[in-house]
């Protein structure tokens, strides 16, 4: 049988959310390890300028990023183990918010031209 697409059910914005903190996970201006075994410390989190913001060689539209100013999204990302929320300045994505495959990765990642 196969793999089923969003097994904790997350909603849009909780996707859209965890795809960012994974990518920022990946930064080393926006992460360190965590205690936890795979798991990633992520702070430093961008701000727009304009309608978009940078991650490294991505930019990310600025509707696309409201999820790492809502609160209530960090919290449904802890309840369902993704992360240890440390609203606003910071989390820990665990090991299982590394592996979790939101499938919103190329939606909301752009190849960055500056």
């Amino acid at each position: 049988m196969p793999k089923k697409q969003n097994p904790l059910n997350l909603n849009p914005l909780q996707l859209r959310t965890l795809t960012l903190l994974q990518a920022l996970a990946a930064l080393p201006d926006h992460s360190a390890p965590a205690e936890e075994s795979g798991s990633v410390r992520v702070m430093n989190l961008p701000r727009p300028h304009g309608d978009h913001f940078h991650l490294g060689p991505y930019a990310v539209l600025a509707r696309d990023a409201t999820g790492l100013a809502n609160e209530a999204a960090w919290v449904a990302l802890e309840r369902k183990g993704l992360i240890k929320s440390m609203f606003p300045m910071a989390c820990v994505v665990t090991a299982d918010g590394m592996a979790y495959d939101t499938g919103m990765k190329s939606a909301i990642l752009h190849g960055s031209d500056h």
